[in-house]
């Protein structure tokens, strides 16, 4: 027996479903065009994901640093000193300590010693040596350093995404049916680590002929949608892709445009933790818009 909620709620899509007049079809192409600029722009800014040189997880006590093969944490050929230093972990508290001679600043001050890192803290310092950069993140259980190279060659040489066509009939109107409960879903990252995170409810929207449901978590006061689909690991990056949505207008929609479609962070370097599609987010359809997969020549 057909469930007459969906049957209401198909209705209700098909309603407010339709194609972008020819009016508006070059303002469209150019909203996409200028989404993809920002998109290039965002990928190479100094606070991007391309010019990521290195993510080392730390250990309790202390953890040697610089290029030299004997240390706990070895950094890039070129990027520091043979031994630069120690960085010292002891219960959620990171202090950096120099090694004599060696110029590491934190805020662009030389400092011989600094705390750069706390589970109390609501700023937390950037480390930096020459053209290298880095910070200390937290991951659940796990402490580390995210290394950035602002003379990276992956940045240099980045001209964009592959994508497919833009097209208009990969833009639909949705309605967001809200939670009851719960109000958390799990999403578990590359690391293996679950998180919760706050489920604002389920995207609905037709696509084949078929009643489309997608989790939509709460980020940066948008809906965020992490979801997968048939291509995969053929055209698109295996793990999935991540788009954003608007929250609803007055009259409840909201536009699904998988033309915005793109790559998660891990799709360009292996040094991110991308959080993965969960599985009733898995689209048994191909998704024949948005970013394809990206090809890196660089080696790490």
């Amino acid at each position: 027996m057909v469930n007459r909620c969906h049957i209401f709620l198909f209705t209700f899509v098909l309603c407010f479903t339709g194609n972008i007049s020819a009016q508006q079809l070059n303002s469209y192409e150019l909203e996409i065009e200028q989404w993809k600029l920002k998109r290039i722009s965002s990928l190479k800014d100094k606070n991007g994901w391309l010019n990521l040189a290195g993510l080392y997880w730390l250990e309790q006590g202390n953890n040697s640093f610089g290029t030299g093969a004997k240390n706990k944490i070895v950094f890039p050929k070129g990027s520091l000193p043979e031994f630069a230093g120690n960085m010292i972990l002891v219960n959620g508290v990171v202090t950096l300590v120099n090694a004599k001679g060696v110029n590491t600043k934190v805020n662009n001050k030389i400092l011989k010693q600094r705390i750069i890192f706390s589970t109390d803290s609501v700023n937390t310092p950037t480390v930096s040596y020459g053209a290298y950069y880095w910070t200390i993140i937290k991951r659940e259980d796990k402490i580390g350093i995210r290394l950035r190279n602002y003379n990276s060659e992956v940045v240099k040489n980045f001209n964009g995404t592959p994508r497919y066509a833009t097209d208009s009939l990969w833009r639909f109107n949705a309605i967001l049916k809200e939670p009851v409960a719960p109000t958390t879903i799990s999403i578990t990252n590359v690391l293996g680590q679950t998180i919760q995170m706050k489920l604002l409810g389920k995207l609905i929207f037709s696509l084949n002929g078929a009643v489309i449901s997608l989790d939509a978590v709460e980020e940066e006061n948008q809906l965020f949608i992490i979801f997968g689909d048939a291509t995969n690991g053929k055209q698109t990056y295996g793990a999935g892709r991540f788009l954003y949505a608007d929250k609803p207008d007055a009259y409840g929609r909201i536009i699904v445009d998988f033309n915005k479609a793109y790559n998660p962070p891990c799709a360009f370097t292996p040094f991110a933790t991308c959080p993965l599609p969960p599985k009733q987010n898995i689209i048994k359809f191909a998704i024949t818009a948005g970013e394809k997969k990206f090809v890196s020549t660089y080696k790490y």
